[in-house]
């Protein structure tokens, strides 16, 4: 789904922007991935004392049986490796 060596790359993080831009930023690079079957997802809020980022599935992702394994795997994957701040994603309704 998705290479966690070949996206290393793409992240330009800079030391200037928040936390939640730079969550936003890795989120863009996923998110043509959750397009292309045909879902989508949002950034709700991080906190920065757990480390937890919750996001929104959007689209087909909603109820969709692979969306923990998308979430986890690809999503929380992707921030944690691109920002140690980051713990854990979790979906809020």
């Amino acid at each position: 789904m998705f290479d966690l060596d070949e996206k290393k790359s793409y992240y330009k993080i800079t030391m200037n922007e928040s936390i939640e831009q730079q969550i936003e930023k890795v989120l863009e690079q996923v998110r043509p991935a959750l397009r292309m079957d045909g879902g989508g997802i949002d950034l709700i809020s991080f906190n920065p004392e757990t480390g937890v980022v919750q996001v929104r599935m959007k689209g087909a992702c909603v109820g969709c049986p692979m969306s923990e394994i998308t979430l986890k795997m690809g999503v929380e994957a992707a921030l944690c490796d691109a920002l140690p701040e980051v713990k854990e994603v979790v979906t809020v309704e």
